[in-house]
């Protein structure tokens, strides 16, 4: 079986190395991107399973840029991986379009967990 390509777009190093590590225990195919801009230039690139995009970023944040994947693909789950956890950021997340909310930090199992319910 194929393995499952997820796009990742945070603009902490260290954050994308741990989703990276993370989902590749899972085995998923992982592709990076450090702010929304370069992850809607990646997303064009090919064809993804799944994007997880944090929402504090420079250049374009993850609300602009899960706008951005919506017209472009309106089906493709999109999960927010942040350390916001207020309600109305929750709210403007998914009115942008996002399916789920992850707050930072995250515990792997749990992660791989989600991923795997989100791709079911």
């Amino acid at each position: 079986m194929e393995s499952l390509r997820i796009l990742a777009v945070d603009d902490s190093a260290t954050m994308r190395s741990l989703v990276q590590q993370t989902l590749g225990m899972g085995g998923y195919d992982v592709v990076l991107a450090s702010d929304g801009q370069e992850g809607i230039e990646k997303f064009g690139l090919a064809p993804f399973d799944l994007v997880i995009t944090d929402i504090n970023m420079p250049v374009m944040d993850g609300i602009a840029f899960i706008r951005e994947v919506r017209k472009k693909n309106s089906d493709i789950p999109i999960l927010t991986l942040t350390t916001e956890s207020e309600d109305n950021m929750k709210q403007k997340g998914a009115e942008a379009g996002a399916n789920g909310w992850i707050v930072k930090p995250f515990r792997p199992a749990q992660f791989l967990d989600i991923i795997k319910q989100v791709m079911q």
